[in-house]
């Protein structure tokens, strides 16, 4: 049996060929992993974004172009895919920071006053976007600290209903919030739940 070239098993991807799949899979495992290594340091980490580089290349096979290299888009996902988790990483170490800077008294109690005023007062305006019904459960859940089955119980509605609510709530309080804090949205909502 002949072996087919890179060309060919390219082209027998795009036509949804499993064994052209596996055996572009096998000849890039060993110096993809290899790659994703110098950068993550850890062999299954490498593995996993080496797997979920070739789901991208099954899942996008109708796109693929086989007169360009292949080679060079395996690289280009392989490289997007640890700069999102190299981005994702240094975003989380910068979150548990802030989050850790929050929870010790650093002294500067007239700052994180206005601080806190600052924010309690964005989230004020936050929460003015809610519906009633989603207004009153969000201060009950997170304002007196309730469960959603005490919520449920005391407006006679559905634990899954408190839950949807709630759901909905934080994701226009966040919309809200997005507007005038960026990226820092998300982290900004993470502190105000915890200071509720």
């Amino acid at each position: 049996m002949r072996v087919r070239n890179e060309q060919e098993l390219v082209i027998a991807l795009i036509n949804d060929d499993e064994s052209a799949f596996c055996e572009l899979y096998a000849s890039y495992k060993e110096r993809l992993i290899y790659f994703a290594i110098k950068f993550t340091k850890s062999q299954d980490f490498a593995e996993d974004i080496f797997h979920d580089t070739f789901v991208a290349v099954w899942q996008n096979r109708k796109f693929l172009n086989p007169n360009q290299s292949f080679s060079s888009y395996l690289h280009t996902i392989m490289k997007n895919r640890l700069l999102n988790i190299l981005y994702s990483i240094d975003k989380e170490s910068e979150l548990k920071k802030i989050i850790k800077e929050r929870a010790i008294d650093s002294g500067n109690d007239t700052e994180n006053t206005i601080i806190d005023k600052d924010l309690n007062e964005l989230l004020d305006k936050a929460i003015d976007n809610l519906t009633p019904q989603q207004k009153r459960i969000f201060e009950l859940s997170r304002g007196e600290m309730k469960t959603h089955k005490e919520i449920a119980d005391e407006l006679n509605i559905s634990v899954y209903t408190v839950q949807q609510h709630i759901s909905t709530a934080l994701k226009t309080i966040r919309t809200y919030l997005a507007k005038y804090t960026g990226t820092y949205a998300d982290i900004i909502l993470l502190l105000i739940c915890l200071n509720c």
